[in-house]
């Protein structure tokens, strides 16, 4: 839809404005600037602004900014329309906002609140990771509690079950079942925050355990297509992990929050997020989740087309994963549970597709099913999205290889593994093969799946 594409056709959507109604809307601020009338002569003035790259004179333009009560500055600092997407913005406050515990929870409370249904169309929130990172940089720690029914370890223990619990639902059954509980668990994390009486130690779990269930709430609502709403999420789960003190939890938030950056036209800035995620991975002390940060990098770097760089990232982490082989799983996080070297040659296979290199991506992705150790293997049934991705990808390099038997036998596969998994983004990976797949639909075989799979 157009709304997704251009800010100011979102904004009229939004408010439910007609182009004749928004260019007398801009008539008065134009003359309330002292730039006199605007013309409203051409009603397909609107049109041409959002949908034929048309823009608009800067005194129209300052007009804007002032009836959405933007800065000047920011329509001479930014392009046209990159600057309107600043009156996009659902939750202002979680940019501007001081990164103090009090603060925190207000604005977790906020998103719990009202951060669904996963309908609302918008923009990504963030328009550069550096003050954010900063901010999180400089955040206070949570403090201790004095009203309330005291409440002590075993509350956070508690959530870190069944956050436990979620992250394994997800992998089973997809995003779109796993988002409503996931914010269930919000309110309940948030609201032992704003209730009850605890120690430091005890404020600063339930922050750790608050930026988790964010997180999740960030992830599901990415995978199921809701990319605003998911960067929504993502800073709330990360002013949490700050206030938190918790290098673990700030660290996957980070490579998460990096999954969808790079995904979404932001790979210098997902680098960004996961260079600092790597600069907690000392502190952290486990050399999987060094590993799975090394790969979310050489994944951000193959996105912005930077060979040498995403490769020393896919070195960093198989020696990272090499190192780790002597160490038993349960040193680790749990939140890196999913990490093994399988998962590792999946992602540098996704790399050297990103990079137009298929036949190394072929090797990469037929290379996981089958290492030495079966604790090393991917396992496709315990995460039957993902390996519908992967498969996807797989037969993706097949066809770029002219290997069309294999590229449909690889296809059906992955078909088969998200029967039954709600996710947009696996959905969206299939059309996507399908229609690669269309562009040979005179070969017999091809033209089979495709009517098999309609």
């Amino acid at each position: 839809m157009e709304i997704d594409r251009h800010p100011l056709a979102y904004l009229l959507h939004l408010n439910g404005w007609s182009a004749p109604h928004y260019l007398t809307l801009l008539d008065a601020a134009h003359r309330h600037l002292g730039y006199g009338p605007i013309t409203k002569s051409e009603r397909k003035r609107v049109t041409r602004w959002t949908r034929c790259g048309v823009t608009p004179e800067m005194r129209a333009q300052k007009a804007m900014a002032f009836l959405h009560g933007i800065p000047e500055e920011e329509v001479t600092a930014r392009p046209w329309p990159e600057w309107l997407k600043l009156a996009c913005i659902r939750e202002r406050r979680l940019l501007d906002a001081t990164w103090d515990p009090q603060t925190t929870i207000d604005l977790l409370d906020r998103v719990a609140s009202t951060g669904g249904p996963m309908d609302r169309r918008g923009f990504l929130v963030v328009t550069g990771i550096a003050p954010v990172l900063a901010g999180a940089a400089g955040a206070e720690p949570a403090t201790a509690r004095p009203l309330g029914r005291r409440i002590g370890r075993q509350a956070p223990a508690l959530f870190d079950k069944a956050l436990a619990i979620l992250r394994r639902q997800d992998d089973q059954l997809g995003s779109g079942q796993v988002h409503t509980s996931a914010r269930a668990q919000l309110r309940l994390i948030t609201s032992a925050l704003k209730n009850n009486a605890y120690s430091d130690e005890t404020g600063r779990q339930l922050h750790a355990a608050a930026a988790e269930a964010a997180r999740i709430c960030g992830w599901t609502a990415y995978d199921s297509g809701h990319h605003a709403l998911a960067e929504e999420y993502y800073l709330a789960a990360l002013r949490a992990a700050a206030s938190s003190n918790d290098p673990v939890v700030t660290a996957n938030t980070l490579a998460f929050w990096a999954i969808m950056r790079y995904s979404t036209g932001d790979p210098r800035g997902a680098a960004d997020l996961v260079t600092d995620a790597l600069g907690r991975a000392r502190s952290i002390g486990s050399l999987r989740m060094t590993a799975m940060l090394h790969a979310r990098l050489a994944r951000a770097h193959a996105h912005a087309g930077d060979n040498r760089a995403s490769a020393r990232a896919q070195n960093a982490a198989l020696d990272a994963y090499d190192r780790a082989r002597d160490r038993s799983p349960q040193e680790d996080p749990d939140c890196v549970y999913w990490v093994n070297l399988g998962e590792l040659h999946m992602l540098a296979g996704s790399c050297a597709l990103n990079l137009g290199r298929p036949k190394e991506a072929l090797i990469q992705f037929t290379a996981a099913p089958a290492p030495q150790r079966a604790a090393d293997a991917y396992q496709e049934d315990d995460f039957p999205r993902g390996a519908a991705i992967y498969l996807a990808r797989e037969a993706e390099a097949r066809i770029s290889l002219d290997d069309l038997d294999s590229a449909v036998e690889t296809a059906h596969r992955a078909v088969e593994h998200m029967g039954g998994v709600t996710s947009a983004r696996g959905t969206s990976t299939l059309d996507d093969l399908r229609a690669k797949l269309a562009v040979r639909k005179e070969v017999p075989l091809v033209r089979d799946f495709l009517e098999h799979t309609a």
